[in-house]
């Protein structure tokens, strides 16, 4: 039979879990693989990729959009277990959980709309028919971004201070910044509270330095914190700085930022530091990579 695709995975993911035990994925792809009598072979077949079993990423992604709105949780990595929201869904017998079904639930919306970049397309809730192949793969890739991008915040959260040091420190290298890594370690090595002041050159000439503030913060950072960081340029002998924090700046901070006159100061909350470590290859690992062609109409046209 046809492999259940991940949004027809999710009733009988959660109705697996309805016992209240708490099940590892392989437990539930087991199950389910099962219920759906598939065989060896179509638990085998692999994605275009040919890296990753079908099967198996429909069943991980219909997992991470049941947690997104909150049906099920996770106790610890790779295992699941049905939430109070979860077990008030199958008391209402639905006949299908999928993306539509979970548009009703505020989690799941702002999970699915988080990302703050305008030009982002929305992953497709219509039927893939409806949309063609050059949109289904963007729009699959963003939808992956983002997941990733989240996924890297949680364990940036949680890294030792000394670790984030280092991980801004790499990524600023990355961007272009501070010469060498002994040198920009020197600058940057100050720690003990959570997170990293110092100064970095702009370029590996150091025509130029960028004072960094970089912190762990637990909650929203106050627009007092950025008026302070303003105010330590002028100490260091700065006009340029760049303020990074795993939460996020109050509409206060960022509009302060940009009235200081001289001053240029950048601000990086953590969904921005998500996609920087990405586009910079800090921290994650490419899997594969797809090249979109189109056929060279000019090459057919004969003299």
């Amino acid at each position: 039979m046809p492999i259940p695709d991940f949004q027809s995975l999710m009733l009988p993911a959660l109705r697996f879990l309805k016992d209240g035990q708490v099940r590892s994925s392989s437990e539930i792809r087991e199950e389910l693989a099962t219920q759906s009598s598939l065989t060896d072979e179509e638990r085998n077949e692999l994605l275009p990729s040919g890296t990753v079993p079908r099967y198996d990423n429909n069943v991980s992604w219909a997992l991470t959009f049941l947690a997104k709105a909150l049906l099920i949780n996770k106790p610890s990595r790779g295992h699941y277990q049905i939430s109070d929201r979860g077990r008030e869904v199958l008391r209402t017998s639905p006949d299908r959980v999928d993306m539509r079904y979970l548009a009703r639930f505020p989690e799941y919306v702002e999970w699915r709309g988080q990302s703050r970049r305008p030009t982002s397309p929305t992953p497709p809730t219509r039927a893939p028919a409806e949309h063609t192949p050059e949109e289904l793969i963007g729009s699959g890739y963003e939808l992956l971004r983002d997941n990733l991008a989240k996924e890297i915040m949680e364990r940036v959260r949680v890294c030792s201070p000394r670790f984030f040091e280092r991980l801004v420190v790499a990524l600023l290298l990355k961007m272009g910044y501070g010469g060498t890594l002994p040198e920009a370690g020197q600058v940057m090595g100050k720690s003990g509270d959570g997170g990293i002041d110092g100064l970095i050159k702009e370029d590996k000439l150091g025509l130029d330095v960028i004072y960094v503030q970089a912190k762990r913060w637990d909650g929203t950072v106050p627009a007092g914190a950025v008026r302070d960081f303003a105010g330590s340029l002028d100490y260091h002998g700065a006009k340029k700085g760049v303020f990074i924090t795993t939460s996020s700046f109050t509409t206060d901070g960022r509009q302060f930022v940009g009235k200081i006159g001289e001053k240029k100061i950048v601000l990086i909350d953590g969904l921005e530091l998500a996609q920087l470590m990405m586009d910079y290859d800090v921290g994650v690992t490419t899997v594969n990579t797809y090249a979109v062609k189109r056929m060279d109409s000019d090459y057919f046209e004969e003299e």
